[in-house]
């Protein structure tokens, strides 16, 4: 695994945010995959609650000024990055001040679910892409955690296939207990078609809602982790009979057990 590389596209880290389950498999995990001396980078929005001071945030130019466009309307892109320096490992942020300015993650004070989260994680996807394009870093695995990451799939096996950098990633989906009520904006299908999703795999996304965009994330994943016991009773069954390589978040020594699982995957 040492020559491999690791893209992690995490909904939630500490230090950067409160501890919780998952910001801690969103810091842990990543750093003892590293300490196997496998090449790793690591993603998260720069939500309003991320201290830019106290984390030493700061943007990193060459990577910045690349629009996002979504239904003919552009969404400067901004790449921020910040050290663990003890452990000695950097994550890039995503930042849109339309999207990510707010100190909240997918709901308000009040506990109200944003109206536009469907295109906060069609830009949380395009943007850690086009973003990992810029590097010329090409990902044997992409990991993702957490439902603000579920279109990565979704744009990995649709509109960036045929690119040189993601032919050969596989693509692995770690579902939470991080379910939600309401239905995505109902122009979430003409979205993803602006944003190069083909017609046929943007109908799926009709009537969005937390079960169906999770399942589709599945489908269009090579593997699948169950980060949390208590998920969805549908989505464990979804994935039973997936037919998907899936895997039980373990709780203790799991570096070398996520190790095993990438390299089932690769084979």
């Amino acid at each position: 695994m040492s020559k491999h590389k690791i893209l992690f596209v995490n909904q939630e880290i500490t230090p950067y945010l409160e501890e919780t389950y998952m910001s801690k498999i969103g810091r842990y995990l990543p750093q003892t995959i590293q300490e196997s001396g496998i090449d790793i980078r690591i993603f998260m929005p720069r939500y309003g609650l991320v201290s830019e001071r106290k984390n030493q945030l700061h943007e990193v130019v060459r990577l910045s000024g690349q629009n996002i466009i979504i239904k003919d309307v552009d969404h400067p892109l901004i790449i921020k990055v910040a050290s663990i320096q003890s452990v000695r490992m950097q994550t890039y942020f995503i930042d849109n001040e339309l999207y990510f300015d707010r100190k909240f993650i997918l709901h308000d004070k009040n506990g109200k679910f944003f109206s536009d989260n469907d295109e906060r994680a069609i830009f949380y996807a395009k943007g850690v892409i086009e973003t990992v394009k810029n590097l010329g870093w090409a990902p044997d695995i992409i990991h993702c955690n957490g439902w603000i990451s579920c279109l990565v799939p979704l744009y990995i096996k649709t509109a960036y296939k045929d690119n040189p950098l993601f032919t050969n990633s596989k693509v692995i989906y770690s579902v939470y207990n991080d379910k939600f009520d309401k239905k995505l904006n109902r122009s979430f299908t003409s979205k993803l078609k602006s944003t190069m999703i083909p017609n046929k795999e943007a109908a799926k996304y009709k009537d969005a809602t937390y079960l169906s965009t999770t399942k589709l994330a599945i489908e269009h994943s090579d593997a699948v982790v169950i980060g949390e016991e208590d998920i969805d009773a549908s989505i464990k069954t979804f994935i039973a009979k997936s037919g998907k390589i899936n895997f039980v978040h373990p709780q203790d020594n799991f570096g070398s057990d996520y190790i095993a699982l990438y390299e089932r995957v690769l084979e």
